[in-house]
């Protein structure tokens, strides 16, 4: 739900976000951030479509350098949108869905009109009391994932299972996930799927809605989260994953979610 757009780009904090304490949790295809935060990101995108809900308060989205903020209760902000994201001392559940996924269809066509879309009521409300009340009785992963998806499905109207690829792009996508601990070249790929560079890499973009290197450094990124969040260091998740060393993990991480590795602490 939209709250109310402010005409001045004047952020409500004037530090960078300084730290977001809570869970990170995976399943195929998304994933589930969610606990208290405080601060503002750095200009960022990413592969993926995010659904923002502050839990027990608001945050601010802005898509323009040279645009307003807007306050939403809850928000969806389209594949690959550059924005910056705001909240102060709230909890919040982010959720992460990949495009090519059955739910991240949905919402691409759900949400066609603009870069950052407020999300509709009930809807909202309904997502929010699932994930707050998971939240404040300290649910364990599975039951978290379980209210994540069923959460998702509130506003997709459809299964959040992953919704059939291409095969040959599937194949590619398995070969990927087995291999993330070093270089991939697109043409090693491309065989293993078995076509051609040329091919590989238009089908690739057409089933992901991502080109081969963007998407293998979103993959190596969300492995190094799971690492890192599973207690491992930053730099042993950076080679775990496959990136040269942990700063090239810091920058991707940046870009990607416009906030350092270092602010996110696991409670």
């Amino acid at each position: 739900m939209l709250i109310t757009p402010s005409p001045l780009p004047t952020p409500l904090v004037s530090s960078r976000l300084t730290v977001a304490a809570g869970r990170v949790h995976f399943w195929p295809g998304g994933s589930l951030w969610i606990g208290q935060g405080s601060g503002l990101s750095d200009w960022h995108e990413h592969h993926a479509l995010q659904i923002a809900l502050a839990l027990d308060g608001v945050c601010r989205f802005r898509d323009r350098k040279d645009g307003g903020w807007s306050a939403f209760n809850g928000a969806l902000v389209r594949s690959h949108c550059q924005h910056q994201f705001e909240i102060e001392d709230t909890v919040v559940a982010h959720l992460f869905v990949e495009p090519e996924t059955t739910a991240g269809r949905v919402l691409s066509k759900r949400f066609a009109e603009q870069g950052i879309s407020p999300l509709p009521e009930p809807e909202r409300g309904a997502m929010t009391n699932l994930l707050l009340g998971a939240y404040r009785r300290g649910a364990g992963a599975h039951e978290t994932v379980a209210t994540a998806r069923a959460a998702l499905g509130l506003l997709t109207g459809a299964p959040s299972a992953d919704d059939p690829v291409d095969a040959r792009i599937a194949k590619a996508l398995d070969y990927i996930r087995a291999h993330l601990h070093g270089p991939i070249p697109l043409a090693e790929v491309a065989a293993a799927a078995a076509l051609s560079p040329g091919r590989f890499r238009h089908l690739f973009v057409q089933e992901t809605g991502s080109a081969f290197r963007a998407y293998l450094l979103w993959l190596r990124l969300n492995t190094a989260i799971q690492c890192a969040m599973a207690g491992q260091s930053w730099t042993t998740a950076a080679h775990e994953a496959g990136f040269a060393d942990s700063a090239h993990l810091t920058r991707t991480f940046k870009r990607m979610f416009g906030i350092n590795p270092a602010t996110l602490v696991r409670v």
